[in-house]
This record gives structure tokens, C-alpha cells and sequence, in this order.
């Protein structure tokens, strides 16, 4: 069997981490057309709220189910004993610490965001200056910013797992899987080509000692 760490999904959400920095300059822009509406903690409030809000309780509740793509999911009795025990590792309570912790921490970013504000006005000045929609644009950004981040936080619990703690996991059983996380999604029977998936498990491998 090759190694979990081989699983092109995981890769995949690894790589989303790259579209972060789009969403927050994203984020920063919107926060910049029109002026103030609110004092400046309301505002923060508010942008923070919607966009961190329905990720963070997905998280702690019922965790993003990582098989899925682009408004596809593949369907859970279609998974592998060894994808059935990753998903062992997302559903813990070390991820609900990490996904707190993320969602702090891109709070902290926000704020920083917004005093960067008055700097950038000029690049959107060309915008109509509604300032409702550019705090609804500024909100929207922010939750792809944390869906990018909070995703990928996850991934990573699973990459630094080691071999005999994965081992020892057993596979979360398909009613289980349909009752505690979050399927976002038409269901399919495959997501991802089968070439496709080879070639990643080959480069994996060939990256390892």
C-alpha cells in the first residue's frame, strides 16, 4: 500500500494555501472603496463575522470533508480503508484547537489589513464608492481567505502524522462519515482521473529517501 501521505487530495488543498495572499490583497481592496460608514471596530466586526463565522463553526461542528472539489465530492462509499483513516485525523480536537487558533490569527491579519487602507484608496478609486458593498465584497473575500487557510491547516495535521500512529487508526465507518462532517457538493464516483492520481503518487514517492 503506498504511503496516506501519497493521497493527491491532500496535495491539492496544500496547494490552495497559494490563492491566500489573492483573497486578503482581494480583501484589502474592498475594504478601501468608499468611506466609512461605521467606526472602525464595527466595520472590523462585521467583515470579520461573515467571513469567519460559518467556516470556523463548520469546523468545530461538523469538519469540511476533504474529498470534494469544486462543487463535487466523491462519494464516501467510494473511499479507500486508508482515506477512511485520514479522515480520522481531521475529526479531532486538535483541529478544532488549530481551526480556533487559524481563525484568530487571520482576524489579526484583518486588522492589520485595514490599517493598511487609506494607502490603497487610490487603486480603487475608479470604482463606484459604495461603501455596503465594498464591506460585502471585503466579508465574501475574507471567508475564501479563511476557507484557504482553514483547509489546508487540516491537510497539514494529516502530512505530520507518523506512520505507526496512522497505522493504529481505524477507519471511520461510512455512517459515521455522513453524520459528522460536512459533504459539500454533487456527489461522484471519482474525482480525480486515475492517470492523474498515479503521477502524484509517483512524484511523491520519488521525492522520498
Amino acid at each position: 500500500m503506498s504511503s496516506f501521505r501519497s493521497e493527491p487530495i491532500l496535495w491539492i488543498h496544500i496547494a490552495g494555501l497559494a490563492t491566500l495572499p489573492i483573497f486578503l490583497v482581494l480583501c484589502l481592496l474592498f475594504l478601501a472603496i468608499g468611506e466609512p460608514l461605521l467606526p472602525m471596530w464595527a466595520e472590523l466586526l462585521l467583515v470579520a463575522t461573515i467571513g469567519t463565522s460559518p467556516l470556523l463553526w463548520m469546523q468545530l461542528r461538523r469538519p469540511f470533508y476533504i474529498y470534494s472539489l469544486l462543487g463535487i465530492a466523491l462519494k464516501p462509499e467510494n473511499l479507500t480503508e486508508q482515506q477512511r483513516k485520514i479522515l480520522c485525523l481531521i475529526n479531532t480536537k486538535l483541529n478544532r484547537v488549530l481551526s480556533l487558533v487559524t481563525a484568530i490569527i487571520l482576524t489579526g491579519v484583518l486588522w492589520q489589513l485595514y490599517k493598511v487602507v487609506p494607502q490603497v484608496q487610490h487603486l480603487v478609486s475608479f470604482l463606484p464608492q459604495w461603501r455596503g458593498l465594498g464591506l460585502l465584497l471585503a466579508a465574501l473575500a475574507f471567508l475564501a481567505s479563511n476557507l484557504f487557510l482553514q483547509v489546508p491547516v487540516s491537510v497539514a495535521r494529516i502530512l505530520v502524522t507518523n506512520d505507526t500512529e496512522f497505522s493504529a487508526l481505524e477507519p471511520l465507518s461510512l455512517e459515521k462519515i455522513k453524520h459528522d462532517f460536512t459533504i459539500l457538493g454533487v456527489q461522484v464516483n471519482q474525482i480525480l482521473p486515475r492517470l492523474f492520481q498515479s503521477l502524484i503518487g509517483i512524484n511523491r514517492n520519488s521525492q522520498q529517501p
